[in-house]
């Protein structure tokens, strides 16, 4: 617990008006979209880079943990105060854009911007900002840092890391450091940026950051194919993203997310298949994106596309997407508890990687819907647990998700592609990096943060 004393020194440090630890705000700051909560002792909103210094310098004198928080969206906990101590909101009073540099096509932006918000500002100039997470609604843009998020572009666009140049942040002490430069080449030094982006606010709090923007393509197009099997349409997949053509995405639906979409929204999908993809391409020539297309559904069919269908408008466009949109929300009709996980393997591992989820569907009792990026080889992979009340039923999805844990690491595959590690999946690290690559992430956690008081207790450290 934090003493009386030490909440009355942080009043002093960000006025009274900014700090609380009334119920009310405990319970606001206590959980994140995984649902889990774990109560902090305090809330504060610190009003500008000397408060996080000062804020920050202050509980490392006296052993208090803090963990930043942006919209605290996040899959795996990593916003939440699992140890206690204070919650460091920063979505009040850092959630300005600086600055949009069109000549060199750089933005600044504080770390509490909200990413779809920022998108549509730099678009108003003809820019582009392609990470565009399933969250990008509400979704900040110093989480996307700290979570190295993606979405659906990536297949083309790439992820958060590879847009992030420069970082203001506060280190545990309560120093400020400026990490990487404006510049597109920058070798001085260590990448810095580099370690901090997907740390999880476990090694310092960012105040600011510099993003790369790109010129905004002028044309774009979605098309829909649809399978008779998960198998075609995953070596569909890898075959057109090596065939010359990248689309900006690659999305796939699985039969049952197929049926639980159109059960809830009677969308008239095509409940027979066993899988559709859905992809989209872009560019600044129209031919481009007639040629782009036609490759694609060369390859589909190739592979067993039954139906290609490509949208001739905008809400024909809107309608392809809606389904892959609501995936997530619709799959909650095969139980109460869903067990998710961002799983991710080299694309040429997807049809491999879904045989074998679906041994451990059947091995263990429980349907598991997928749907996700498959143009970058990133399943969203859901354990459904019908009655999460019982214990041994709960026990035996977690070993489901171990197994495909497991599964997903033997075919060179990650724990996460973009949720993070967070609490969720701390316990599983060990069976990704060996002894010597955990002992080295304890080393880099204690040269940031020596006495630990940053976000503990998250991915494994």
């Amino acid at each position: 617990m934090m003493e009386h004393h030490h909440r009355e020194e942080l009043k002093k440090i960000v006025g009274k008006e900014n700090f609380f630890d009334d119920t009310a705000h405990l319970i606001a700051y206590c959980y994140d979209a995984t649902r889990e909560r774990y109560q902090p002792d305090g809330v504060i909103y610190p009003r500008d880079e000397e408060d996080v210094s000062a804020i920050l310098k202050y509980c490392n004198q006296n052993a208090i943990a803090v963990v930043p928080r942006g919209a605290g969206s996040g899959f795996t906990g990593g916003a939440l105060p699992a140890q206690g101590g204070l919650v460091l909101a920063m979505e009040k009073y850092f959630n300005q854009i600086l600055e949009i540099d069109e000549k060199n096509l750089v933005a600044r932006v504080q770390p509490g911007v909200i990413n779809k918000h920022f998108q549509e500002s730099v678009e108003k100039k003809g820019l582009f900002y392609p990470p565009d997470p399933a969250s990008q609604e509400y979704s900040t843009i110093g989480g996307n840092v700290s979570e190295n998020a993606g979405g659906m572009r990536a297949a083309k666009y790439g992820i958060t890391k590879d847009y992030v140049m420069a970082l203001r942040a506060v280190l545990p002490s309560g120093e400020i450091i400026r990490a990487g430069k404006k510049t597109i080449k920058d070798v001085a030094g260590y990448n810095i940026p580099g370690i901090l982006v997907a740390s999880e606010g476990s090694l310092a709090v960012i105040t600011e950051i510099t993003l790369k923007l790109l010129a905004k393509p002028k044309f774009k197009q979605s098309a829909m194919g649809v399978f008779a099997n998960i198998d075609d349409a995953m070596n569909a997949v890898y075959k057109t993203m090596a065939s010359g053509v990248t689309p900006v995405a690659m999305e796939f639906l699985d039969n049952l997310t197929i049926q639980a979409v159109e059960e809830k929204f009677h969308k008239g999908l095509p409940t027979h298949a066993g899988a559709i993809l859905i992809t989209q391409v872009d560019g600044d020539i129209a031919e481009q994106i007639h040629w782009q297309l036609e490759k694609i559904k060369q390859r589909f069919e190739e592979n067993g596309c039954l139906e290609f269908k490509i949208a001739q408008n905008e809400q024909e466009e809107a309608d392809l997407w809606f389904a892959r949109r609501n995936a997530s929300q619709s799959i909650t009709i095969y139980g109460k508890k869903k067990l998710n996980e961002d799983i991710t393997v080299p694309r040429a591992q997807l049809p491999e990687l879904l045989r074998r989820i679906g041994e451990v569907s059947e091995k263990y009792g429980f349907k598991i819907p997928c749907f996700g990026h498959t143009g970058d080889g990133n399943v969203h992979t859901n354990v459904m647990v019908p009655d999460p009340q019982d214990k041994a039923q709960l026990q035996k999805g977690y070993e489901a998700i171990e197994e495909i844990f497991k599964i997903t690491i033997m075919l060179e595959g990650t724990l996460s592609g973009e949720h993070g590690i967070g609490l969720s999946k701390a316990s599983f690290m060990p069976l990704a990096f060996s002894p010597a690559e955990m002992e080295l992430f304890r080393r880099i956690k204690k040269a940031f943060d020596p006495n630990n008081i940053l976000n503990p207790g998250k991915m494994g450290l």
